[in-house]
């Protein structure tokens, strides 16, 4: 049965068709000395680590070669991200020094991200347009710090999330193009994840991510925000959001079949886990305002195995469930 696809996926499909058609095919990154290399992945590999426990476990359920890719990914989405996030300077003249140097096909050797990030492109011949959306999604943040509605939010997350797992696919391998819906629908889910659980550091950070008409169709207003208090009206909210964003991963797991088969479970684990932190802002009461919430080292381990069992062993995918 084909994918249905919502109103608001429909321009996001376009800009992801787009990139993957127009894959740069005229430029290749240049060889560099194997030690090098290895060094530049090391870093990568350390970055991973030290920012994100569950895509560093997640990776490390891959073969070592596209463990490497997806962690040389993650520092470049990671390095981007804070450009913005940790401003300095001219943020937007950083922001371009930046591209310029990650989407180089001659780095500088001392240049350790762009060198293990621009061998991957290469290896793995990732579209470089999917990097430049995932840019401009980044710097999004510098000119919009308000959304009207879902649909508006969906073109931020596709941006800084969707962009990542069209990336991924290429790293993890797919049988064909009709995996690319749901890797979409996947980095909203997953970015959507982020919006909900992060909403107090945002606000602290001038920011508002949730759709402005949904917090008015609840009776909630920013007043409310800044109060930080949990309400009635609050939970009705995020209960409506949690809903949807569960939906929304359950819709994006048919695709994980469509995946090269040695990196399902990874792909899974990493969805899986972010998926968790809905369950933990439900366990406290839908309080995002006083606590980040967090799915500890053992509760991601222990979710492993039965990823493993089905998408794997198991001989048909049977939606997206509660191992």
């Amino acid at each position: 049965m084909a994918l249905q696809i919502y109103d608001w996926e429909e321009p996001l499909l376009v800009l992801a068709n787009e990139a993957n058609t127009v894959h740069s095919a005229n430029g290749r990154f240049a060889s560099r000395d194997n030690d090098l290399l290895r060094w530049a992945y090391a870093y990568c590999a350390r970055i991973t680590a030290m920012h994100s426990r569950s895509f560093y476990i997640a990776s490390s359920l891959l073969p070592v070669d596209k463990r490497e890719a997806v962690r040389a990914l993650y520092t470049f989405c990671r390095t981007t991200d804070d450009i913005v996030d940790h401003p300095e300077g001219d943020v937007k003249e950083r922001l371009q020094g930046w591209r310029q140097r990650a989407l180089t096909w001659d780095p500088d050797s001392r240049d350790l991200v762009p060198l293990a990030w621009g061998d991957t492109c290469t290896r793995y011949a990732i579209p470089k347009e999917y990097a430049e959306q995932l840019i401009k999604g980044v710097a999004r943040d510098l000119y919009q710090t308000r959304y009207q509605s879902f649909s508006e939010l969906t073109e931020y997350c596709y941006g800084v999330a969707s962009t990542v797992g069209l990336m991924s696919m290429h790293i993890t391998g797919f049988q064909s193009k009709e995996a690319i819906p749901y890797a979409i629908r996947l980095g909203v889910a997953l970015q959507m994840t982020n919006v909900l659980r992060d909403v107090a550091e945002d606000w602290q950070r001038g920011r508002l991510y949730l759709p402005l008409d949904e917090l008015d169709a609840f009776g909630l207003s920013e007043a409310d925000i800044e109060r930080g208090v949990v309400t009635d009206r609050w939970r009705d909210f995020m209960g409506f959001q949690i809903a949807r964003t569960r939906q929304l991963y359950a819709e994006a797991w048919p695709g994980v079949a469509m995946l090269a088969l040695e990196g399902r479970v990874a792909i899974a684990a990493a969805a899986d886990f972010y998926s968790a932190i809905l369950d933990d802002i439900e366990a406290h009461d839908y309080d995002v305002f006083s606590r980040r919430a967090f799915v500890s080292g053992w509760g991601k381990m222990r979710r492993v195995p039965g990823l493993y069992w089905r998408t794997r062993l198991k001989p048909m995918f049977n939606g997206w469930r509660k191992p």
